[in-house]
This record gives structure tokens, C-alpha cells and sequence, in this order.
């Protein structure tokens, strides 16, 4: 499972471009886009490079370039075809798709030069909110249907964070508003998905606030130290794999017992695993939030 993928399935490619695997073989039977290896059995077998001309393909077609005029370029001509239509049109898409044959590549080079593209016309929030949250969806379903390894996940996810982190540190310098609360980012015990929740305290830093970010893994009891140093505390916390279902309720029972006794103390929560929370059985002063967008549009 960690080992590199330079071969893929036809059902991969699917997975990759959104292509159906019926198209893909006509597109190779009647316009000769394609040229897979076939195993002794007559499998097809992709290379990376065909994984790359599929996906400009894929991008031509969308933005209306016929698949008959698209088999008439040369194979040079698909991808600067792709950068002419790229400069002019929907600039997301293109940059989807360059972060993705960055991930399946391990080109840093492309993904440096693709968010410095798109740096020109948007700043970094709309760049996260309109290409990072898509493409990262797409990494989990990939995820979920092996067409990737840990190691393309972990080379795109650290690429991102260091963009969270560096636009972080520039609010550093900012002078805060007056203390009247403080927000403390934390995930709980054995969750280690940390990019949305790196995310937030970016937001909540361009606004002035002050944070407090403890990161991975933190122990509930630990977190009571904090009272000791401020009076109005919001936590704020991401559940992408943990706790599993059955512990999330004791969980947040336990959390409320411990840390939530005064009025003025929350905790706000996203995330995968409580998005089906039933949030009638919520403690007293947790909510739970559906995005990103629905929490920052409340701070």
C-alpha cells in the first residue's frame, strides 16, 4: 500500500479525471488518444504520462474544444492548447487539475508555479476555498478507492499546509484586538488531520483574534491548564477520524463535565465525523458547524 503508483487502471483514471471508463475507451478506440500497455490477460495499464494527456484532454473538452478537434493536435499541441484556454477561462479548473498531476508526480515545481498562477487574480482565502477544500475532497475519495498511496497524500497535504502556515505567520505581526477571548485549536486524541483546522486559526488571526494552536493528538485533561491563563475561552476542534462514532457522545458529555462549567466557555466543531451527530443530544454550549464557510461567517 505505500508503494509509489506509476501504473493505473482504467477505473483509476476514472477516479482521477471524472471520466467515465466507457468514454475513455472510445476516446482510445476511435480517435487514438490513448495507447495503454495490456497485460497477458488484456488488462489495460496506464502510464503517469497518459494520466497527464487524459487530464488536458478532459480540460479541453470542458471548455469546448470537441473531441475530434482535440485527436487532430499534435501531441505537443494538447498542452499549451491547455495553458492558451487556461490564461483566458475558469482558471480553478486548470489549476484542479495541475495540483493533481502535481500529487501524482511528485512535482513541487508545478505545484509552486500553479498557486503562483493563480496568486495573480486571487488571494490566498479564495484560493483555499475555491481549489485546496475541492482538491482535498477529491484526495479522500481517492483515498477510499486506493487510486492513491499514503505518499501522494502526505506529499499534497504538506505542500498545503506550508501555504496555511506562511500566510499564518504573516498575521503574526498584526496588532490583536483587546483580549476578551481566546480561541483554543486542538484535535482530539489520535486524529492527526490537522489542514482545516490550520485553516482556521488562519482565519480567525486575520480577524484579530487571539488563538492558542495545540494541534494533533491533545489530551482532554490537559486542556483544563488553559484556564489558569485566560478567562473566556472558545475551543474549537476538528473530528475527520476520531473519536469513532459510538465515542463521540461520551466524549462530549465528558468534555462538557470537565471544561464547559462556565457559560462563557464553547466548543465549536466540525468535520466529518459529527456532521451526523444527532444535535439534539449536544451538551450545553457545543455546536456544530456543516463547513469551514458556515463557521467563519459567525466569527
Amino acid at each position: 500500500m505505500n508503494n509509489i503508483k506509476v501504473n493505473f487502471s482504467i477505473k483509476d483514471l476514472e477516479n482521477l479525471t471524472g471520466i467515465k471508463a466507457h468514454t475513455i475507451r472510445i476516446w482510445e478506440k476511435r480517435y487514438k488518444l490513448l495507447s495503454p500497455d495490456r497485460t497477458d490477460t488484456n488488462i489495460r495499464n496506464y502510464s503517469v504520462s497518459s494520466f497527464q494527456k487524459l487530464m488536458n484532454i478532459s480540460y479541453l473538452n470542458n471548455n469546448g474544444l470537441k473531441i475530434s478537434k482535440i485527436a487532430d493536435l499534435k501531441e505537443e499541441e494538447i498542452p499549451i492548447k491547455v495553458r492558451e484556454l487556461a490564461s483566458r477561462g475558469k482558471i480553478e479548473d486548470h489549476a484542479l487539475n495541475a495540483f493533481k498531476m502535481s500529487m501524482m508526480n511528485f512535482d513541487q515545481v508545478l505545484f509552486y508555479s500553479t498557486y503562483n498562477n493563480l496568486l495573480e487574480n486571487k488571494t490566498f482565502s479564495q484560493i483555499f476555498y475555491a481549489v485546496f477544500l475541492p482538491l482535498l475532497n477529491e484526495i479522500g475519495l481517492l483515498w477510499q478507492t486506493n487510486t492513491i498511496t499514503p505518499a501522494h497524500e502526505h506529499f499534497i497535504s504538506v505542500l498545503i499546509k506550508q501555504k496555511i502556515l506562511l500566510n499564518t505567520e504573516r498575521l503574526q505581526s498584526l496588532e490583536p484586538k483587546p483580549i476578551s477571548k481566546t480561541y483554543i485549536l486542538f484535535l482530539p486524541d489520535h486524529e492527526i488531520h490537522d489542514i482545516g483546522l490550520l485553516y482556521l486559526n488562519y482565519e480567525l488571526r486575520s480577524r484579530g483574534n487571539h488563538t492558542i494552536f495545540l494541534g494533533e493528538s491533545v489530551p482532554m485533561e490537559s486542556l483544563t491548564d488553559l484556564f489558569d491563563f485566560f478567562d473566556e475561552i472558545i475551543f474549537v476542534s476538528y473530528f475527520t477520524i476520531y473519536p469513532e462514532e459510538e465515542n463521540i457522545a461520551p466524549y462530549l458529555n465528558n468534555f462538557s463535565e470537565l471544561l464547559l462549567k462556565d457559560n462563557n466557555t464553547k466548543l465549536l466543531l466540525l468535520g466529518q465525523k459529527i456532521l451526523n451527530f444527532d444535535s439534539s443530544e449536544l451538551p450545553k454550549n457545543i455546536s456544530i458547524y456543516k463547513s469551514i464557510e458556515n463557521l467563519v461567517k459567525d466569527l
